[in-house]
This record gives C-alpha cells, structure tokens and sequence, in this order.
C-alpha cells in the first residue's frame, strides 16, 4: 500500500507534486489529510480530483495559456498528461510548464492541491531528448529480467526531473496475437516471462521509497492484447480458464512482488 501526501518546496516557485511513502505511521497521516481534504470539497472539486488534462488542452500554440488554467482547472484537477510527450518542449521547458502548473494549482485554488503528472514510458520517458531503449519485446529475448530493473533506474531518474511522478508502463498484456499492433509493448507471451520482467520494471521505477520513486502503472487489465482480429480496443472473448491462468498472472506479479502502485483498466 501507498499514501500520498504533499507541500511546497523551499525553493520559490517550485513544487513537489506527491511525496509518497511505505512507512504505517506516514500513511495513516496522510490518510487524515486526505479525510480533511475531502470533507471540506465541494461535488465540483471531487469530480476535478478524478479528472485530467492533456498538455496542448492548457496551451495556445504551443505556449501555456494561463486564460485555461483558471478556465479549466479553477476547481483544481487530479492528472495532467504528459506535460513532456504531449508537446514539443525540452527536459529543462517541461520541468519549468510542470512547476508553473502545480504553482497555479497550490496557490490559486482553493484548497491548493497540486497534480499527478504523468508520462509514457515504455521504452524511455517520452520527451525531447529523453533516453531510447529497446521496445519490451526486444528486451524480453534477452530472458534477463534484471535488465528491466537497470532500464527504469534511468528512467525514473528522467522521469523525476522533469517533475514525473506516474509513469503509464509496464505493459503487461500477453502477446498472444502478432496482428495486434501494440504487439512491441509487451514481453511476450508467456506469462511467467511477463511477470517477472513487471516485477524488475516496477522496482526499478518505484524503489524501496516512493517518496523517492515513481509510480508505475500495470496496463491494460485485462487480456487487452487478446482482441479480435489483432485490433486495439475491439471487443475481447476469453473464459474464465484461459483469464485466470494465464492473463491474470502478470497483473498478480507485479502486485504481490513489486507492490505496483496503479494500474490501468483496458
């Protein structure tokens, strides 16, 4: 289990958007401070916390328009997604858009909650410059689980500057299709391979800390990669048999072994 809570840094102007912990005596703080949040939300900031935004729905040709932050997240707002791989910005401009955001919505909404910032990183973190490794699949030939554990390492570094704090991988579909044309993004199709290459990615980019970590995210659940004619999001027809030996498996790995944060329904 995990538990979030926050406050500014002492650097003006910057913001750490979620400090997150293992320890029982922060998490059942945290817990009280949640509790007191939502006590005093209003329906509107309650559907805002569960809400989010891409990067370019903020901006006017491609610079931030502050006009739509106060239209948009006057409420405040849970995510926004991927202040990096949405737009064309460098490392250093995505990390400088991510601190002008959380600074807006820590001091310029009412209860001053900041946001989950979220990027792809399947094989890299998603932005300008960020580091390139081989697809999934590719480091899945490899059978060295551990190699995952070194990739996310790196990128849970990239990730944290530039203000990432939820990564939206591992996938951890079965690639039992080749038609489907997200094939590249799993490890493969067996499902013991699978989990234990989640496992290694999920601890390289949570660590020992969340605090000092970023969260992963277990996708698509469930048998997403499994849909008819190899087409992404067609409807999927699988028995309880097959679902439960096989798909399940991974999602159950990363989860039991790892401690994965979140995860993403398909």
């Amino acid at each position: 289990m995990w538990s979030a809570c926050w406050e500014p840094k002492s650097e003006p102007g910057l913001y750490q958007p979620l400090q997150l912990s293992t320890n029982y005596s922060n998490m059942k703080k945290s817990f009280k401070q949640v509790s007191q949040l939502i006590s005093q939300m209003t329906v509107d900031e309650k559907i805002a916390q569960i809400g989010s935004y891409w990067i370019w729905e903020l901006q006017t040709k491609g610079t931030l328009d502050e006009s739509k932050l106060s239209e948009k997240l006057g409420h405040g707002i849970g995510q926004i997604t991927r202040v990096g791989g949405g737009s064309y910005l460098s490392p250093t401009q995505t990390a400088k858009l991510g601190n002008r955001i959380q600074k807006y919505l820590v001091d310029e909404t009412r209860l001053g909650i900041p946001a989950i910032l979220h990027e792809e990183t399947c094989n890299g973190t998603m932005v300008l410059g960020g580091s390139v490794f081989p697809v999934p699949i590719s480091l899945a030939a490899t059978f060295e689980p551990r190699l995952a554990e070194e990739m996310t390492l790196a990128i849970r570094k990239q990730m944290l500057a530039i203000g990432g704090r939820q990564a939206l991988a591992p996938v951890l579909d079965l690639g039992r299709d080749p038609r489907w044309g997200r094939i590249e993004e799993t490890f493969g199709e067996d499902p013991y391979l699978v989990g234990r290459f989640g496992v290694h990615y999920v601890r390289g980019l949570q660590g020992d800390d969340l605090a000092q970590g970023v969260m992963a995210t277990g996708k698509h659940f469930v048998a997403h990669s499994l849909s008819m004619g190899g087409l992404n999001c067609a409807p999927v027809f699988v028995g309880p048999t097959i679902l439960h030996n096989l798909f399940f498996a991974p999602f159950q790995a990363a989860i039991q072994e790892a401690g994965i944060a979140t995860i993403m329904n398909s």
